[in-house]
């Protein structure tokens, strides 16, 4: 049975291995996913034959409980409410985390001694600590994405030195913990590590701003890993170590290739924007006026245009427009007109987050261009469309020093000879900073609700 067990896991590593490679593409994201269930089920399937108490029941309870409530969140919870939900999911496994340490802890039968039992020790240890960080640090995230909590970074005096003081106190504690046998004292180190990586978590990531939160998802997402590898450690269990180590390690270079993206520093976003800003808001107006026009003025510039390029935000993903954009471009592209798509490394709340929304949509995945392959080409297009895009379109990114999103590569819209701006209003974006864009010569605004507003449209470029 061990060896059928064995078997069965190393086919799930291999499933969530190919998993990852098919996600890496919108070609081959379906297929990734089609993997990724495969390979759990055969996990789970496993992982229930090697029970040897007995206790099925249990096992059965709680997964019809997880079932039933994993498939309500999953038919309720919209697009856009997508990156809190993986923020709170993360937060399960820092629990899971904490709760497995503790109750290895605990466990009365684990009587090791010497190598083994500073092994065992060490595993309990991090585990706790990555797990009780995690579990804060996304509660945090949750709270910031859905509105419950400011959304500004908090900068208390000295956090950094907060932050040193609460990390070296985890070390000592841990240096008392691991070597010693289970007494009153391990148990009281091992409860006040706890305490600090919970306050840890919490001051972490609260002092990250808003416009850093993509990458703080990333990074949790990394964070979850290393505690499910720390867990997998603690259980002997060799596929929870392998899968948390893909896990950890893919969103920690998913985080390193959007601190790039972002022109922001890895370790300085790990650190609570240490070194950086940490995304704080400006309440600093941009003078000038804004010129509105109508849905008939935008579809008499579609028509007069050659070249289009349309840039999607969270807005996009509010309204729910995306099939609506699918249409308008179709229409265009029937016209004859060259369409493409801009998209910013960060747009949304999540990486990837206007991908899926498009390709959802059917819109055609060689038409959707990152940054870097489309920034070039903006002086010569005719028109671009921004559909609720805000801060990965500031012109003062690139053209104000002191701006708080200074240095973050943008998609620079307003090279174009006409840009038009689809918002509800002139409210600025998730990072507070009022963007110049909207109060350019060539830049015009068309308030509404972009699903609405593009249907419209897209009737008038049909008259």
């Amino acid at each position: 049975m061990n060896g059928m067990i064995a078997m069965a896991y190393l086919f799930s590593a291999v499933m969530f291995i190919l998993s990852l490679g098919g996600l890496s593409s919108h070609e081959t994201a379906r297929r990734g996913n089609i993997y990724g269930m495969v390979g759990m089920a055969v996990a789970i399937i496993a992982t229930i034959a090697g029970i040897t108490s007995g206790a099925y029941w249990m096992v059965i309870i709680a997964m019809v409980v997880g079932a039933a409530i994993g498939l309500s969140l999953a038919k309720r919870v919209a697009m856009t409410q997508m990156p809190q939900m993986v923020a709170l999911l993360h937060s399960f496994v820092g629990l899971a985390a904490v709760l497995i340490g503790w109750g290895g802890f605990l466990d009365p039968r684990v009587n090791l001694h010497g190598s083994a039992h500073v092994v065992h020790s060490t595993e309990i240890y991090l585990g706790v600590f990555i797990g009780a960080i995690t579990l804060t640090g996304s509660l945090v995230a949750f709270c910031k994405l859905q509105g419950l909590v400011s959304g500004r970074p908090l900068m208390l005096p000295a956090r950094h030195w907060l932050n040193l003081i609460a990390i070296l106190a985890c070390i000592v504690l841990g240096v008392l913990f691991v070597p010693a046998q289970v007494n009153a004292a391990t148990t009281l180190n091992l409860l006040v590590m706890t305490a600090i990586a919970l306050l840890l978590g919490i001051h972490l990531v609260a002092a990250i701003g808003g416009a850093d939160m993509p990458v703080v998802i990333s990074m949790l997402n990394s964070y979850s890993g290393w505690a499910a590898a720390a867990t997998g450690f603690m259980l002997g269990n060799d596929l929870l170590i392998v899968v948390g180590a893909l896990v950890g390690s893919s969103g920690a270079i998913l985080s390193y290739i959007m601190c790039r993206g972002m022109n922001r520093s890895f370790i300085s976003v790990i650190l609570g924007g240490f070194g950086s800003d940490g995304g704080e808001v400006s309440d600093e107006e941009v003078d000038g006026e804004a010129i509105a026009i109508d849905q008939q003025e935008l579809a008499d510039d579609l028509k007069a245009a050659d070249s289009i390029i349309i840039v999607p935000g969270f807005g996009m993903a509010v309204a729910h427009a995306q099939q609506a954009v699918s249409d308008l471009t179709d229409r265009l592209r029937g016209m004859g007109k060259t369409v493409r798509f801009g998209i910013h490394p960060v747009a949304g709340r999540l990486p990837g987050h206007m991908n899926v929304l498009l390709a959802e949509a059917n819109v055609p995945y060689d038409i959707v261009l990152e940054m870097d392959e489309i920034n070039s080409d903006f002086p010569s297009t005719d028109l671009v469309l921004v559909i609720g895009a805000n801060d990965t379109v500031n012109p003062d990114a690139v053209e104000k020093p002191g701006s708080p999103i200074a240095g973050m590569p943008v998609l620079e819209v307003w090279k174009a000879r006409r840009v038009v701006v689809l918002k509800r209003s002139m409210a600025s974006g998730y990072a507070g900073v009022a963007n110049p864009l909207f109060y350019k010569e060539n830049a015009r605004m068309l308030f509404g609700d972009a699903k609405d507003s593009l249907q419209g449209v897209l009737g008038k470029v049909c008259d």
